[in-house]
């Protein structure tokens, strides 16, 4: 037991020592470059590891509990990807809009990019549940820092934003919907962080 805390010990004063060594370069191993740090004359490769995410394990009361969780799991895998893409296209957006002239030229540069993610978004869309809809307008809420309804009345101006929430609404939806990590998301938030990380 103490020959394991000794090593154990030893090995962390190595790492910090090698992390705070000056001479740091890159060296080829195959067809991997490493980077490394020289430790008392010993040429040591590191890399650094993600991150990993532990939560406590979920107890489910019943299988449809578990069913509910485990298809929340494949919504989110289905729409986190739109969502980043929508986050995506809107700050190429913004960014090249703050390079044209006049309004007239930004007006008619938001009718090309509606005109565009109409076509490359609407067939996916069709694809989506009513489900995976709504999670998706909370998902651009939760990138973007933005509700889908202020997005789009930054981008189009309030008719449209108006035009494009009243016919979410026919369907109970509501393009207003904001992203709660904290309370209502929580359990979203948790599985969006072990998809994102490869856990899930």
């Amino acid at each position: 037991m103490k020959k394991d805390r000794f090593l154990l010990l030893f090995l962390l004063t190595a790492f910090f020592r090698c992390a705070q060594a000056q001479q740091t370069k890159l060296t080829s191993e195959g067809n991997f470059q490493l980077p490394v740090c020289v430790y008392q004359g010993d040429t040591i490769p590191y890399i650094t590891l993600p991150n990993v995410i532990v939560y406590p394990k979920l107890k489910f009361k019943s299988k449809k509990q578990e069913n509910n969780y485990w298809r929340l799991v494949r919504d989110v895998k289905k729409t986190l990807p739109l969502a980043k893409e929508i986050k995506n296209a809107v700050i190429e957006t913004y960014e090249y809009m703050e390079t044209l002239p006049n309004k007239k030229a930004k007006d008619k540069h938001i009718k090309e990019v509606e005109k565009g993610l109409k076509k490359q978004y609407t067939a996916r869309l069709k694809k989506l549940t009513f489900r995976q809809g709504k999670l998706l307008i909370k998902l651009v809420d939760r990138e973007c820092n933005q509700s889908s309804y202020e997005l789009v009345k930054a981008f189009m101006g309030p008719f449209k934003a108006g035009f494009y929430q009243a016919f979410a609404s026919l369907f109970g939806a509501s393009l207003k919907k904001e992203y709660d990590p904290d309370n209502d998301d929580k359990l979203v938030e948790r599985v969006i962080e072990l998809v994102e990380n490869g856990q899930l």
